[in-house]
């Protein structure tokens, strides 16, 4: 369904360290780095067909997270999961609401762990529990 997500950031190299631990991760490489004709910098991180990119807002304006807003990462196991969390917040990034773990809700059982990237966007570690 999606193209790629695109989110601000207001120190590009921080950025860059958070997303290259926290997408690696996931099996993500070094980003594609594009630098604008308006000379902002954007990085694109290409992986299992999706593309997810960092980018330095193009109004020249502060970056800000989106209220209400969460990108959601598939994990191939909750260890992967764990990692994920437990790499972001290595990397500047904040734990958020109940620790990684199990849910049950409308969608049956999944694990999940949520945590803010050093510029407050919302990302969300999540696994589906086969059965």
């Amino acid at each position: 369904m999606f193209n790629h997500i695109m989110v601000g950031s207001n120190d590009i190299e921080r950025s860059k360290r958070f997303y290259d631990a926290v997408l690696g991760v996931l099996g993500a490489g070094e980003p594609v780095r594009n630098e604008a004709p308006t000379g902002h910098v954007r990085l694109f991180y290409i992986h299992d067909g999706s593309v997810f990119c960092v980018s330095e807002p193009i109004d020249g304006q502060a970056a800000t997270a989106g209220n209400g807003s969460t990108f959601g990462f598939k994990c191939n196991s909750f260890d992967q999961l764990k990692q994920f969390h437990d790499v972001a917040v290595a990397h500047g990034g904040k734990s958020i609401e109940d620790p990684p773990g199990l849910r049950q809700g409308s969608l049956g059982a999944i694990n999940l762990a949520y945590v803010r990237d050093p510029d407050g966007n919302k990302l969300c570690a999540i696994h589906r529990v086969e059965g």
